[in-house]
C-alpha cells in the first residue's frame, strides 16, 4: 500500500513539473528568445534555425541520453524519464498557440525561471528527469574524478555562447541570468540548497545496505558502530554523500530494504579531499 502510494505521489509531482515546465518555456522563454540549458536549450536554439516543432527536438534530442541511461541507471528512472520528457515536449505544443504571458524582459526572465524551476524541480523530485545532460553528469561522476555540477555547468555554458553568437550577446547574458534563477528554485523544490547531500543511516544490517548502494549507485560508505540508548543492540551507521539526481533512487533503495533503516539526509556546503570522488 505505501508502495503504490509513493509511485501515485511520484507521477503526479511527474505530471505537474512538466506541465508547469513546458507552460514556463512556450509563455515565457521561448517568445522572449531566452534559453534554457542542456537538451531544452539546444531544442530551442535547433527550433529557431529549421522548421521542426520544439516537442519534437526534445524527444528526438533526449533519445541518445535515455538509452544511456537505460543501459547505465536502471529502467525505474528511464520509465519515469520517458513520461516526463514525452509529457514536457506534448505540453509545449499545447500552450505554444495560447498568448504569450509578457514581452517585457525582465518578468519574462524572473517568472520563466522560477517556474522553469518548479516544473524541474518536481520532476527531480519524483525520480524523473527532463533533460538527458543531467543523466550523463551522473554518469560521468560514477566513473570519474568529474563533479556532476561542472559537467552540466560546461554543457550549459556551451549553449549560451551558442546563443549569443547565433542571436547576440543580451540573449545569452539573459539566459545565464535565467538559468541562475532556475536553478536554485529547483535546489529548494527538490530537496534542499545543496547539489551535494550528506546521507547518514542508522541500521541493523549495514553490511549488506551497503553492497546495496554500492551496486546500484556506485557509491561506497563509511562504516561507523554505535548503540540503541534503550534497546543496547549494537547498530551499523553508514555515511555517504551522494548528488541530489542520486537521492530519489536512495530512497527508493532504502524503502524497499527488508531490514530496519533511520535515515538522515543533509546539505553539503562542500567536499575536500585526496581520496574523495567529486560531487
Amino acid at each position: 500500500m505505501k508502495e503504490k502510494k509513493n509511485l501515485l505521489i511520484s507521477y503526479v509531482e511527474l505530471t505537474l513539473g512538466a506541465i508547469i515546465a513546458a507552460f514556463a518555456i512556450e509563455e515565457f522563454l521561448v517568445p522572449n528568445n531566452i534559453f534554457d540549458g542542456g537538451v531544452t536549450g539546444i531544442s530551442m536554439i535547433v527550433s529557431h534555425l529549421i522548421p521542426l516543432p520544439l516537442g519534437i527536438l526534445i524527444v528526438l534530442i533526449n533519445a541518445p541520453f535515455v538509452i544511456v541511461a537505460y543501459r547505465k541507471m536502471g529502467h525505474q528512472l528511464v520509465i519515469r524519464m520517458i513520461y516526463a520528457i514525452v509529457l514536457f515536449s506534448m505540453m509545449t505544443g499545447v500552450f505554444e498557440p495560447v498568448e504569450n504571458a509578457t514581452e517585457e524582459m525582465l518578468l519574462a526572465i524572473t517568472y520563466g525561471g522560477v517556474l522553469l524551476g518548479l516544473g524541474v524541480g518536481l520532476v527531480l523530485k519524483g525520480g524523473g528527469c527532463l533533460d538527458g545532460t543531467e543523466v550523463v553528469a551522473v554518469i560521468l561522476n560514477r566513473n570519474f574524478s568529474i563533479s556532476t555540477g561542472q559537467v552540466i555547468l560546461i554543457f550549459n555554458v556551451f549553449i549560451f555562447a551558442v546563443a549569443g553568437v547565433v542571436f547576440d550577446v543580451d540573449r545569452g547574458m539573459y539566459s545565464l541570468l535565467m538559468y541562475f534563477i532556475s536553478s536554485k528554485v529547483i535546489d529548494v523544490v527538490e530537496i534542499g540548497f545543496g547539489s551535494a547531500k550528506s546521507v547518514m543511516i542508522i541500521t541493523d544490517e549495514g553490511s549488506r545496505l551497503a553492497d546495496e548502494i554500492f551496486t546500484k549507485l556506485g557509491r561506497t560508505v563509511t562504516f561507523m558502530h554505535g548503540e540503541g540508548l534503550v534497546s543496547n543492540n549494537e547498530k551499523d551507521i553508514l555515511y555517504c554523500v551522494v548528488t541530489r539526481a542520486e537521492i530519489y533512487e536512495l530512497k527508493s533503495l532504502l524503502n524497499d530494504f527488508p531490514g530496519s533503516t533511520f535515515t538522515t539526509i543533509s546539505d553539503v556546503s562542500e567536499v575536500v579531499g585526496s581520496h574523495i570522488k567529486s560531487i
